[in-house]
Order: C-alpha cells, then structure tokens, then sequence
C-alpha cells in the first residue's frame, strides 16, 4: 500500500501533515503560521508579523465575538480555497521542479515524496489516524459552531458537508509539499542546502511560494495562511474566553454575575488569552506543537469523557475524576518527543527512529484512550454501589450522585438562552 510521504518534505509526523482539518496550519512556519509567512514573504520583522496578525485577531474576535467568527469563517474559507488553487499552478509550472508524477516514485534532487507503510510502522500511523479522526471531536470550538445552528438537520448538514470540503482543501497542500520535493534548490533564489537539510521544512509554504512563483502570487498565498490561521485563532480565542466566562467565572466565582458583568468578562478574556498565545509564539519551539499536543491531550483525555457522558448513563463525577487521572498519568508516563519527554512506559516496538530520537511505534494513544474510557465506566459503576447501597455515608458523596437530580427543563432553557447571547454578542454594554 502507498501513501504521501510527505515526511520528506515535511519536519512533521505523518498525521501532523495531514492535520489540516483543525484549522488549517498545515504547511506553515515553524513558529507561527501567519507571522512566519508574512516575515519570509513580506521581509518583515518577525516580531512585527507577529505582533499584527495577533491585534487583528484580537481586535475582530473581541468586537464582534461568535458573530464576526461566523461571519468572517465565510470569507476565510473563500480565501483559502481560490488563494491555494490559485498558486498550485504556478508551482506545478515553475521551471526549477520536475513532473511530480516522475518523482512520485523515483529518486530525483531528494527522496521520492511516495513513501509505503511498513509493518514494523502500522501501530504508529493507526494511532495517527485515530487521532486526526476523533481528536478533533472534543474541541469546544467544534461544539461552538454546531450549537449555534439554528436546527439539528442544518448541524448534521454543516458536519458532512465539512468533512467532504476538507478533503477538497487538502489537494493544494499535498500537491505544494510534491512539488517542494521535486525541486532543484540549487537553482533558485533559496540555494543549497534544501529547507528539509536547513531544518525549515515546516516554512516550505512561504519559501516555496518565495522561490518558485511571481512575487504576485507569493501575495495572494499569504491570503490563504493569513485567512486559515485566523479561522483557527478567532475560534480559540472565543472558545477559551467562553469556557472560562461560563464554566469558571459564573458557575464557581461569582454565581449571581450580571450580564453585562459577563460580558466584560469575556472581553478581557479574549484579551488575555490573545495576549498568552502571542507570547507563545516568541518561544524556540513551534507554535504548531501546541496544537499538536493538544489534540493529543483533546483524544487521549478529553474524548472518553465526551463519549462518556453521552452514551453511558453510569458515567459520574467520580469515575469522571478518577478516568481523567488514569489518562494524563498515563500519556505523561509514554513521553512526547514533540516536546521532548521521555517515555518512561515502553511500549512494544519503542524504538529511536531515524532522527535518534524514542518513538513509541505502538498505538499508545489509543491504548491510554480506551484505558482512560474504561475506567470512567469502572469507577462510575464502583462509587454508585458504594453509595447507593449504604456502604458508605452520604456525607462523604461529594458529588452527591445518589441525590442528584435534573433542573427542570424550562429553567435549564432559560439559562442556556441567556449564556448564548453573552456569547455571541460581546459588544453590547
């Protein structure tokens, strides 16, 4: 069986290359996306690009909240698919490349960008693929845009309808990565070494945009860098403020907070967490490994929990508790070379891979998954007889699971109704 192996243009791991559905920064810069682009394309400061793309996120995101996100996705997604279709044939035309389906192949300037699955690799790029397949599903900002649907069919609709666009987003960046493979450096404006050699892989967008096409088309592929990371960092932006305002603020904090006290919460939420993620950004290590470990953490941690809570209706706070300290103890213990963790459990197959670093070669994500799944449900099983059955006191039920009952219907209405509004207006005073 054959795949992309764009490891070979790409510093990345398999399925980091083709992470493209969680917003987009797919071929980007190694430090971030946008302001690394605009720095190799524009010849700015990096700290410069960096400092403009976070204003404007901020600035947009905290004037319009979910509107101006929804709104603006709009036009993002327009961007990016004429933008990427646009620059592909210049790039598959340059004359400094050869025939893409020649190298597919064949050796060339650099290894054939067609790689095979060995046996001795499947458990790693099973593991992959579970985790760009489910990982995504526990992020708030999935559920952000799905419950501001305005009807379960136009929510059920958007879902497919994504998916399918995803794979049509996804052509553009597998042909750039191709071409980048099958390129003479030495006969560009780039030189030797390659920006695989030069440990610039994650930049190729920007440097192959630089020195394969017309400064004119350079510009527009910013359009398409600029308009997917901004579709990734308005949602997170609204999406950590609201967590934060609904969950943390409002229901622990100040229970009896007003709705314009709430309000201003979230602007200065959205502030504060834009604020966090640009002096993220000025770190030595890529941007790109937050979200990578974090849809890490989002299938490993997070996505039994979700599974949990609406498939089983054993599932308690105790065995909610419990499950969550099973699965970061566990994936903690597995190591992270991303972020250079060593693995203190080794798995079978745990071996240096060709860079010398530990590769856990054995689906361990999947493994902590379904551990961290079974033991919510364990747990949730155990603490219910123990407290249902008397074998315990109730004054030790903290979660109080044997009194728990539901809010009624109306009330609990009312209430989402209200944290709604907050949330996709946050310009009213």
């Amino acid at each position: 069986m054959c795949f992309v192996d764009l490891e070979k243009a790409f510093d990345r791991v398999p399925w980091e290359v083709l992470w493209l559905r969680l917003g987009g920064p797919w071929l980007c810069g190694r430090r971030d996306c946008k302001g690394g682009t605009m720095s190799v394309i524009l010849d700015l400061s990096y700290i410069y690009s960096i400092i403009i793309s976070s204003v404007v996120a901020i600035v947009y995101t905290l004037l319009g909240g979910l509107y101006s996100v929804a709104y603006t996705d709009v036009i993002q997604l327009i961007l990016i698919f004429i933008s990427l279709w646009v620059c592909v044939p210049f790039l598959l035309t340059n004359p400094h490349s050869m025939d893409i389906s020649v190298t597919a192949y064949n050796q060339s300037f650099q290894a054939p960008w067609i790689g095979k699955v060995e046996l001795n690799e499947a458990g790693k790029w099973f593991d992959d693929f579970m985790v760009l397949a489910l990982g995504g599903l526990a992020y708030q900002a999935f559920y952000q845009r799905i419950l501001s649907a305005s009807s379960y069919t136009q929510a059920q609709v958007t879902c497919f309808a994504s998916s399918a666009f995803c794979l049509v987003l996804g052509i553009p960046s597998i042909l750039i990565g191709a071409v980048a493979a099958s390129t003479d450096w030495n006969s560009t404006i780039y030189g030797l070494p390659t920006p695989y050699d030069r440990g610039e892989a994650g930049s190729i967008l920007p440097i192959a945009l630089q020195s394969l096409t017309p400064t004119y088309v350079s510009i527009i592929g910013i359009g398409a860098v600029a308009a997917a990371v901004m579709s990734s960092m308005d949602s997170a932006l609204l999406s950590s403020a609201s967590l934060f305002s609904s969950n943390i603020y409002k229901n622990i904090l100040r229970k009896q907070a007003s709705d314009r006290e709430m309000q201003w919460v979230i602007r200065i939420s959205v502030v504060v967490v834009g604020l966090a993620g640009t002096v993220l950004t000025f770190l030595d290590s890529s941007v790109l490994v937050f979200w990578l470990v974090g849809v890490d953490m989002s299938f490993t941690i997070m996505f039994p929990q979700l599974v949990c809570i609406l498939f089983f209706n054993v599932s308690n706070g105790y065995g909610a508790s419990l499950g969550f300290l099973v699965g970061i103890l566990m994936r903690i213990l597995s190591g992270e070379p991303l972020i250079g963790l060593p693995p203190v459990i080794r798995y079978p197959g745990c071996r240096l891979n060709a860079e010398g670093t530990l590769t856990q070669y054995f689906p361990f994500r999947t493994t902590i998954m379904v551990t961290s799944l079974l033991s919510i449900l364990l747990f949730s099983w155990l603490a219910s007889i123990i407290f249902n059955k008397g074998l315990l006191s109730e004054k030790w039920d903290l979660y109080k699971i044997k009194r728990k009952q539901k809010e009624p219907a109306d009330k609990k209405t009312g209430e989402n109704k209200e944290e709604a509004k907050q949330f996709m207006d946050t310009t009213s005073c």
